[in-house]
């Protein structure tokens, strides 16, 4: 593709910078833990449209939590397998899952087996109880502070984390 304008093919200076790096950390203390044998990888944390891209790690079987999102969630599975209470699908290694905006869910993993999901957030999660009440939330937000604080208090630093802002 040739442009008449050649600045037109460049980046504005103003536009964010790319991010290219591997999706699966070689450190483990890039891993931050959200709960006992769970762990989330920030790969993009979205601070002006509210919006975040994650692995979640589970080395447990179990429920992990009921929740509900007011934006679209897009997921792919790496290793393992996992579902949610209210459907008969079971997502596994090489599965797409799209989730609609407004709808309850319970994560689940039946096995003790490793899984791996790249998952990609719009807005807020809402964590909900067997009545549909907010129980607690999480948000870009409080991503990059759980972040911040796994960063600083493991040595790479609470600065760390500053790669995945946009």
């Amino acid at each position: 593709m040739s442009f008449a304008n050649p600045d037109l093919a460049k980046i504005h200076p103003m536009a964010p910078k790319e991010i290219a790096i591997a999706a699966e950390p070689v450190d483990e203390r890039v891993w931050v833990e959200q709960a006992p044998n769970v762990w989330f990888r920030p790969l993009l944390l979205n601070t002006v449209q509210g919006a975040w891209c994650n692995l979640l790690r589970v080395r447990r079987q179990g429920v992990l939590s009921r929740h509900r999102h007011p934006g679209i969630v897009t997921g792919y599975v790496i290793r393992g397998a996992w579902r949610y209470l209210e459907h008969d699908w079971v997502a596994e290694a090489g599965s797409f899952v799209f989730e609609p905006p407004g709808e309850t869910h319970t994560l689940v993993v039946d096995s003790a087996e490793e899984m791996v999901t790249f998952f990609s957030i719009s807005g807020c999660m809402f964590y909900v109880d067997e009545a549909g009440a907010c129980t607690g939330f999480e948000d870009v937000f409080v991503k990059l502070d759980l972040c911040r604080r796994a960063y600083a208090a493991n040595g790479l630093g609470a600065d760390y984390v500053d790669q995945f802002i946009r």
